[in-house]
């Protein structure tokens, strides 16, 4: 799995977890930052954030709102964001379209595509922000 761009010491705030997450994902991460992550209750600032979504999770707009809820306890707009969501052959998977318009519902853009363990994680960024 390509690095999720999250540094040393960093907090990771993460959003949606269920039975059904990829765990080798999470302890990625974990070990990345070595740092545990922390859950979306977590009321200080964090430093980046992965959010898993499925279908069934809602619609677009509750997809936007998912967006800007993971940004408000960023440490920058420039945080790195991950969204997750189940493979395209999976139950749950969400169409590029809808990020797409959700994300720019709440004024941020999808970037980098990569896998991850079947799932496919997304980066969400500012716009004007390319990686």
């Amino acid at each position: 799995m390509k690095s999720f761009d999250f540094a040393k010491g960093s907090v990771v705030q993460e959003f949606g977890y269920d039975d059904d997450v990829n765990n080798s994902v999470r302890q990625q991460i974990e070990t990345m930052t070595g740092q545990a992550l922390v859950d979306e209750d977590y009321d200080d600032i964090a430093d980046g954030a992965i959010a898993w979504w499925r279908a069934e999770d809602g619609d677009t707009d509750d997809l936007a709102d998912l967006f800007l809820d993971v940004r408000d306890n960023l440490d920058s707009p420039a945080s790195p964001v991950w969204l997750m969501i189940p493979g395209p052959q999976s139950e749950g998977h969400v169409r590029a379209a809808e990020i797409e318009e959700a994300a720019d519902a709440a004024g941020l853009i999808s970037t980098t595509t990569i896998p991850a363990g079947g799932w496919i994680a997304v980066r969400i960024a500012a716009r004007g922000e390319r990686r």
